[in-house]
């Protein structure tokens, strides 16, 4: 185990075998202050440069709060074009989550409210402990949720569950979260992470090339045509079949070994 980037205060990057995990630790509520948001830029940036990770993790210090939203003291203040910058900012850096090429699961360990479900709808993969929430109350300040909320939630969840939450801007639990498709995997009440964990491990046991250019297929794809989707699928299917960790997958199973996959 390794930490990666000493000099941040909010956000704590651990390696472990292949697999980054971003803690993001501003108490009492971990809110998505300005620091916490400039020093997630900051831990992307080192994540984009390792070569060799395969998954990240993300996650909040504590067993209360994954993260409670943003930093609410800073809207008052917001105009018309302030409100466009913060958005902005704050959906470039939820998007660059998403794009990461490797797999981005979310380990969430108690409330994720606002611009906290919103990141955790940036991951791949979202584990819940039994005693998380997950809630966009935004409308009941005036304003609707702005870094992706409105976007990506409907995706997962369906139009109609995604107005219902986002509306009402109550909260919902684990379980029902779970239910209709906002979560991915339930853990025991503190036990996010180490699921998430066992997951990722998983993950990283298989080739990476094929496990990237999935991801990539899968979020370019449903922004598309089934037959565009098709297309992309069938593409990239082709650029692995010239890798050498295709000829390592198979000639593995024929051997009846376990494959040691390089990237390549």
């Amino acid at each position: 185990m390794s930490k990666l980037v000493e000099e941040l205060t909010t956000v704590q990057v651990i390696v472990e075998e292949q697999i980054a995990i971003l803690e993001l630790n501003n108490p009492p509520v971990n809110a998505l202050t300005s620091t916490v948001m400039a020093e997630l830029i900051v831990a992307l940036d080192q994540l984009e440069e390792m070569a060799d990770l395969r998954a990240a993790i993300i996650t909040g210090a504590g067993n209360k709060f994954f993260v409670a939203g943003a930093d609410i003291k800073q809207f008052p203040s917001l105009t018309e074009a302030t409100g466009k910058e913060l958005i902005t900012y704050g959906r470039m850096i939820f998007d660059r989550i998403a794009d990461l090429k490797f797999p981005v699961l979310c380990a969430v360990n108690g409330l994720a409210l606002g611009g906290g479900c919103e990141l955790a709808l940036a991951c791949d993969i979202r584990i819940a402990s039994a005693n998380a929430k997950f809630g966009l109350p935004e409308v009941g300040l005036g304003i609707f949720p702005g870094y992706g909320g409105t976007q990506r939630l409907p995706r997962l969840v369906g139009l109609g569950k995604a107005k219902e939450i986002i509306f009402s801007g109550e909260p919902i639990k684990a379980e029902e979260a779970y239910r209709i498709g906002l979560v991915d995997k339930l853990a025991p009440e503190g036990e996010s992470l180490l699921v998430a964990k066992e997951l990722a491990h998983k993950i990283i046991a298989k080739a990476p090339m094929a496990v990237s250019m999935a991801k990539k297929v899968m979020n370019q794809g449903v922004e598309t045509s089934l037959h565009e989707g098709l297309e992309l699928e069938s593409e990239f299917f082709s650029k692995l079949c010239g890798t050498e960790d295709k000829n390592e997958g198979t000639q593995a199973f024929l051997e009846k070994r376990t494959p040691q996959f390089s990237g390549r």
